[in-house]
């Protein structure tokens, strides 16, 4: 063989090679860094998000609101409703290489459970879960709950992610360290810089399942090596890292800034959530002053929606006045109860502070100033709480240290909180059972820790009803006994958008930002 053959032979060989297409590392700026991993710790949306990169579920929701099977391959339930019985689909690893087993599954129900208010409820209807074999377990229940399936499903509040029996072991009340998962990335936690950048690889050994993408359903296949969030405090910092191309995904970028992006080249906006979210202030029962159900109903009376929109959004396009405390545009949205209230009527606000003989004691109001949807929501509360006869006590950190502090149960003097605000997407607000923040069940409740009884009646008939018109009853009962307690006061419905280079390809039709199925041309 001559010397050009041989050239040639070895190029056809070289040729015949399987390519190794260049890796790729899609850059994002999410709403807000993220400090607390554990998702059973709290229900931040950065946190879930993170969650949902590493972790998978064992059912899922679609983008039509239809519960899929994820990491289930079957299920079957008895005639009478009292036993579930499921299988694992087969090829599932954790990230450390080892089989996901059925008492994986069952040790992390279970933390879950112990915090998450549906989960509650699936847990006191529940006599004994137990694996059958390596993939295959049962849930006997006492009594038949409509929503279990739905509980496992759930992409809102604690959403029941599995992890390792080894994690899932640990104490609910205290924060896990290990993030082993079994999701289509893994947590690369040696590269890991809180308030710089927090990085995700694929998962080669994940199984996606056959179906279409679809919410948080489906095949979740991984299109890029690399994920990457990246801390940016400054919005307008953000932007332009999107405008220059240093970034490709911008989660939720101000709206003032919004023209900018619109008017450029390179640059798509859109919404992820069609429904959109709900702003609402949550006060803390334990502590004075809100401890006294006057000066709460004082605060809704004190407040109205328009100027937290005005002030959060600006456009109108963007926003909904919306009394409900079930997100607008769903089959249990009503204004049933709330008459007269979130109007700043200010005099019977004042009255209700002198019937509670309000002595002064200031309102420490949380305020988050790094994320821009929620920056100008407390300085509102603040001038609207002030004009009502309130004292406020406003202290402005960073979102992550606000919720940090929402763990704690103290009085202010040891570091403790009277009220704070937040976002709610569509899903945490579709009935009485998902968000947390519609449960009264005292120490077992979310940051805020509301108390009462008949709140939680109601949440048990609804979870056990299963006639939508019966369902769609005792939501309005319920609204109605939320508004009296005040558990929290829904402040308005957004719409937030999100922007990305117009390289990135692939579908975002979940209710939050997702990243498989994206590519990067």
């Amino acid at each position: 063989m001559t010397h050009w053959s041989k050239k040639i032979a070895l190029a056809a060989m070289i040729a015949a090679l399987p390519q190794t297409a260049p890796a790729q590392t899609l850059k994002a700026v999410m709403h807000s860094d993220i400090k607390i991993l554990d998702p059973i710790w709290v229900s931040s949306v950065i946190t879930r998000a993170y969650s949902y990169m590493i972790y998978d579920t064992l059912f899922a929701m679609d983008e039509h609101g239809e519960i899929k099977p994820q990491m289930v391959d079957k299920y079957d339930v008895s005639a009478d409703k009292l036993i579930y019985t499921f299988t694992l689909r087969d090829g599932l690893v954790w990230h450390d290489g080892l089989p996901v087993k059925a008492e994986d599954c069952i040790a992390s129900i279970k933390r879950w459970a112990a915090r998450d208010p549906l989960g509650q409820r699936i847990a006191a209807s529940t006599v004994a879960m137990t694996a059958n074999d390596e993939k295959t377990f049962t849930i006997t229940l006492k009594s038949p709950i409509s929503l279990l399936l739905f509980g496992l499903a759930k992409p809102a509040g604690l959403v029941p992610f599995m992890m390792p029996k080894r994690v899932a072991d640990t104490d609910a009340y205290k924060q896990i360290t290990d993030p082993t998962g079994s999701g289509p990335f893994v947590f690369k936690k040696d590269e890991w810089k809180p308030g710089d950048k927090v990085v995700f690889a694929k998962f080669d050994k994940y199984k996606p399942r056959s179906e279409a993408a679809s919410g948080y359903a489906g095949g979740k296949v991984v299109k890029v090596n690399r994920v990457e969030w990246i801390a940016v405090a400054d919005p307008q910092q953000a932007v332009n890292a999107l405008l220059q191309n240093e970034v490709d995904y911008l989660e939720g970028p101000p709206q003032d800034l919004l023209p900018l992006l619109k008017d450029s080249k390179g640059v798509k906006i859109f919404r992820v959530n069609m429904l959109g979210g709900q702003y609402s202030f949550r006060p803390n029962h334990l502590q004075k002053p809100f401890n006294d159900l006057k000066i709460r109903q004082a605060a809704a009376y004190a407040f109205n929606q328009q100027d937290f929109l005005d002030a959060a959004i600006g456009d109108p396009d963007n926003y909904k006045v919306c009394k409900s405390y079930f997100i607008c545009g769903t089959p249990l949205a009503s204004e049933k109860g709330m008459e007269g209230l979130l109007e700043s009527n200010f005099e019977k606000a004042r009255s209700l502070l002198k019937e509670a003989n309000y002595d002064g004691t200031p309102v420490v109001l949380l305020h988050s100033t790094d994320v821009p949807q929620l920056a100008n929501l407390a300085p509102v509360a603040k001038s609207l709480l002030e004009k009502a006869g309130f004292k406020v006590d406003m202290q402005s950190t960073d979102w992550q240290t606000v919720l940090g502090r929402l763990q704690k149960r103290d009085a202010v003097s040891a570091g403790g909180w009277s009220g704070y605000l937040t976002l709610f997407g569509s899903l945490d607000l579709l009935n009485p059972v998902i968000n947390g923040f519609m449960a009264a069940n005292c120490e077992k409740a979310m940051q805020g820790w509301p108390c009462d009884a008949e709140i939680e009646k109601l949440r048990d008939d609804f979870a056990n009803e299963p006639d939508p018109a019966k369902q769609r009853a005792i939501a309005e009962a319920f609204q109605i006994r939320e508004r009296e307690v005040v558990t929290h006061i829904p402040l308005g419905q957004i719409h937030t958008v999100s922007a990305a280079r117009t390289t990135i390809g692939g579908t975002f039709k979940a209710a939050g930002t997702v990243f498989w199925n994206l590519e990067k041309k």
